[in-house]
């Protein structure tokens, strides 16, 4: 029997495309296949096959019959990898602003799991043929530093110590406003937001603790704060939302931040640095990335106080 899934708009996702809709809360599927669903009738609007481009009402319902997702033919591409350390275990990538990690049906090309597949054979099969290697992810309008797995037991070694938040991250990010401490500890848990299915919120029902680390390392006369994070743990948007909480929102976030003062179409957050244990030698090991031109122009261009 199939799996039907229900979902009501809310007031604030009225006015958005029903294929967008449905592509912000099915992560995993991509918005051609969306578009396939709906015109096939197995997204339905108010019991109604509608358009994908349909803009939502408030209350409006929406069904989605699930289908069994169509094997998709992973193909290697030649794209430019940027390699920080690679051995027989493991590589360090340093992706860029704008590539999303792995293909989802929809989303079949130009990720990083295609590039990966062009540049070896040897990647961990743990997460399937569409994740191969990929241990964790960062946004795709996130850019830094990813651990790739190139068997099963560096795989299994990363995973748990994710699992036990007892890798070492830290981001830079760019945010609103002048934060006055130096550094400080945001405390608050996150759960999804009960009126917005793709963002999430600080709140204290059905929700996760969440820790994380900040340091000012500038403080710019246009109004910003340039700041460094180190997560405690890694709940989904945790940098974004904590710094929404405390009134300082990451410059051009385009789901926490209602400004984009310099035209990024996506957060200025990187992933700057990554510490782990080697998986097979057992020793700590640290490695780091600077932003990317794109950002560095920016702050370039502001004038410190």
């Amino acid at each position: 029997m199939a799996n039907i899934k229900t979902f009501t708009v809310s007031e604030n996702e009225v006015g958005q495309r029903l294929d967008y809709f449905v592509s912000q809360i099915e992560k995993d599927l991509g918005r051609n296949y969306i578009k396939e669903l709906i015109k096939d009738g197995y997204i339905t609007l108010n019991d109604k096959q509608a358009k994908p481009s349909k803009k939502l009402k408030l209350n409006d319902v929406i069904n989605y019959v699930e289908q069994p997702l169509k094997v998709i033919d992973v193909q290697p591409q030649n794209i430019d990898l940027d390699i920080l350390y690679e051995d027989k275990d493991i590589i360090l990538v340093n992706k860029p602003r704008g590539m999303v990690v792995h293909p989802a049906p929809g989303t079949v090309d130009k990720t990083l799991v295609n590039a990966l597949l062009f540049y070896t054979k040897d990647l961990s099969g743990i997460n399937g043929v569409l994740r191969p290697g990929i241990v964790h992810r960062i946004d795709k309008d996130t850019s830094g530093i990813l651990v790739v797995a190139k068997n099963d037991h560096a795989h299994n070694e990363l995973a748990k110590q994710f699992k036990d938040h007892s890798i070492n991250r830290e981001y830079i990010a760019l945010v609103e406003g002048i934060i006055e401490n130096n550094s400080g500890k945001i405390d608050m848990p996150i759960g999804r937001d009960p009126n917005n299915r793709i963002r999430r919120d600080v709140q204290l029902n059905n929700s996760k603790e969440a820790v994380t680390h900040f340091k000012v390392l500038k403080r710019f006369k246009e109004n910003y704060t340039l700041c460094k994070f180190r997560l405690e743990t890694g709940r989904t948007h945790q940098i974004r939302v904590h710094m929404k909480a405390i009134g300082h929102p990451i410059v051009g976030d385009p789901l926490y931040n209602n400004k984009d003062p310099f035209h990024l179409n996506g957060q200025f957050l990187h992933a700057q640095l990554l510490g782990f244990i080697h998986p097979s030698t057992g020793e700590y090991i640290e490695f780091k990335s600077e932003p990317p031109e794109v950002l560095t122009e920016i702050l370039n261009n502001l004038t410190e106080i």
